[in-house]
């Protein structure tokens, strides 16, 4: 999982409108001692960063590990549950064909990822406890926004078009956390391009 990074300086943090919903709270799933020991990891490694903190709401589903085609594990948590009783927020991403259109004629490209850039968005206070997880070791919240949420996606494409507003297709592209910088000129002009996507990140606290 690596260090996070600090929060965005922005005023961003990620909202769970659940309604009128009952809080949920799954069973924990048994796992082998081996994805038991892999779990204690990833929760030592996110309490350590400031991703997590110890829960005590009447929120909480169960963690899964799920194998990448590279054999590294993945910590996940199964959040279908809490995504059903979500209300939607329907933010558009760009499409494919736009993007390649945009990208015609580009002499020059840079490409960019945020580290962790999802762990640097904060869950509002009064939804954290919606985010629990349940391990052998007890109950923990995200305070940093996780994967699987139905509205992180939306979360974060938001924030991104609004840090680099004015500069998306005309002198970068950005889809999450992934960012392409790009020009039609040369390479002194791709510099200058280059580093005023960066000037707008370093402004809002991203890396």
């Amino acid at each position: 999982m690596g260090d996070c990074p600090p929060a965005t300086a922005l005023d961003v943090h990620h909202h769970i409108d659940t309604g009128y919903s009952a809080p949920i709270m799954l069973k924990r799933r048994r796992q082998a001692q081996m994805e038991d020991q892999i779990v204690d990891e990833n929760v030592t490694t996110m309490l350590g960063a400031g991703v997590i903190e110890e829960g005590n709401g009447a929120w909480g589903f169960p963690v899964v590990l799920v194998r990448k085609n590279d054999g590294e594990v993945r910590f996940c948590v199964d959040y279908r549950a809490l995504n059903m009783v979500t209300k939607k927020d329907v933010y558009p991403r760009p499409r494919i064909d736009e993007t390649l259109e945009a990208l015609g004629g580009t002499l020059l490209f840079t490409a960019l990822d945020l580290r962790t850039g999802y762990w640097q968005i904060r869950v509002a206070p009064e939804d954290q406890d919606k985010t629990a997880f349940m391990t052998r070791r007890g109950l923990y919240k995200f305070v940093r926004m996780p994967f699987g949420l139905t509205n992180a996606p939306s979360t974060f494409q938001r924030m991104m078009n609004g840090v680099l507003r004015g500069l998306t297709w005309v002198t970068c592209l950005v889809s999450l956390d992934d960012i392409v910088a790009f020009t039609s000129g040369g390479i002194e002009r791709h510099v200058v391009e280059l580093a005023n996507v960066l000037e707008r990140l370093s402004q809002a606290g991203l890396r």
